[in-house]
């Protein structure tokens, strides 16, 4: 009966740190990447010399 209440704790800790984890991972890399990120004028500059269409 003592295993059920170690599984249950170890699975509520779990619930409780996992989502804190990803969340501070994806602010980490919003951070990082946040010099490379375009607005969408300059997007769409990007995106029409990449096609070979003629406008």
């Amino acid at each position: 009966m003592a295993g059920v209440g170690v599984v249950f704790v170890l699975f509520v800790a779990l619930a409780v740190i996992a989502p804190l984890v990803l969340y501070a991972l994806v602010r980490d890399e919003r951070e990082r990447d946040a010099d490379r990120v375009a607005d969408r004028e300059s997007a769409e500059r990007a995106a029409r010399r990449d096609t070979d269409e003629e406008p």
